[in-house]
């Protein structure tokens, strides 16, 4: 059984005879017959009550063919839908973006190019997940999102990725602090005092335990939270001090930024699983990120 023989029964059950239905399909009447024919063979029942001498007349389906007739209305209809919903997606006038940042880049590198991309494609859906980047590493692997941002650290042989952004990682404190008179800030003063750090399952988390173990120090964190708002509001009254993309700073926070010595800096990847179809509506927002780097 196939979508074409389906087709030939619904046409059939609409035209009433076979000679309007072959009309219709533009086919020759014995092929027609023929189709159905073997639909039957194969199904071992009869679908079309025959009369001799009635060929133009109207004809009948048995129940067995009013029975398939349902069935073969409804895969048609869908066949018919995912064409159409293709050819949209195709046109880029239909189709939905699944993508998984980290914090700072869904709060500070994001906003302005999710909004020149709905600009461009005002049709496709852009669903955003903004958490830790061991949130974004996850959700990719479990397929739960089609795209995510990831550091290099990250990136395995089953994906595909595209350096996205290469950003310094600075020290941030507020203008009182005494770390301020300094140009630059070594990992063994940053350990001196107290810190405000997001909490576990964030990349950024991570390497500065990972350098403080590397440097036999126990960091003094004082405060935990994923709010950068909040992180930012503490470093600014003095509270404690952090670490943060530069790109998390401006000139309104009431925060200097100062950078390590040596520089540290931090590469993040877009990436998707080599095995799993990207979808144009993927393809478009990558190609999209890519040209406003």
């Amino acid at each position: 059984m196939d979508i074409k023989q389906l087709n030939h029964l619904l046409q059939l059950s609409e035209a009433g005879s076979f000679t309007r239905a072959a009309k219709r399909l533009n086919l020759a009447q014995p092929a027609l017959s023929l189709s159905i024919k073997r639909l039957e063979l194969e199904l071992g029942v009869t679908l079309v009550n025959r009369s001799q001498g009635m060929a133009d007349r109207q004809l009948t389906l048995t129940a067995e063919g009013q029975l398939l007739l349902g069935h073969a209305k409804s895969i048609v209809q869908q066949l018919e839908q995912a064409k159409q919903q293709i050819r949209a997606m195709a046109n880029l006038t239909r189709g939905e973006v699944r993508i998984a940042v980290p914090g700072m880049l869904g709060s500070f590198y994001l906003p302005s190019r999710l909004m020149a991309f709905r600009h461009r494609y005002p049709d496709l859906k852009l669903s955003l997940f903004e958490g830790g980047t061991r949130d974004a590493l996850r959700m990719l692997e479990q397929e739960e999102v089609d795209i995510a941002v990831i550091t290099a650290q990250d990136l395995k042989p089953e994906f595909d990725s595209c350096l996205l952004v290469r950003q310094q990682m600075v020290v941030a404190m507020g203008q009182e602090h005494p770390l301020v008179q300094q140009s630059s800030v070594s990992l063994e003063d940053f350990f001196e005092h107290e810190l405000v750090m997001f909490k576990p399952g964030y990349f950024h988390r991570e390497w500065i335990l990972g350098r403080a173990k590397e440097l036999n120090k126990q960091p003094n964190i004082a405060f935990e939270t994923n709010l950068i708002n909040l992180i930012k509001q503490v470093v600014s009254q003095g509270f404690a001090i952090t670490s943060v993309l530069e790109m998390v700073i401006n000139e309104r926070d009431n925060i200097v930024a100062r950078p390590f010595s040596p520089p540290v800096y931090l590469d993040l990847h877009i990436s998707w699983k080599k095995d799993r179809p990207v979808s144009l509506a993927d393809r478009a927002f990558v190609d999209f990120l890519l040209e406003s780097r």
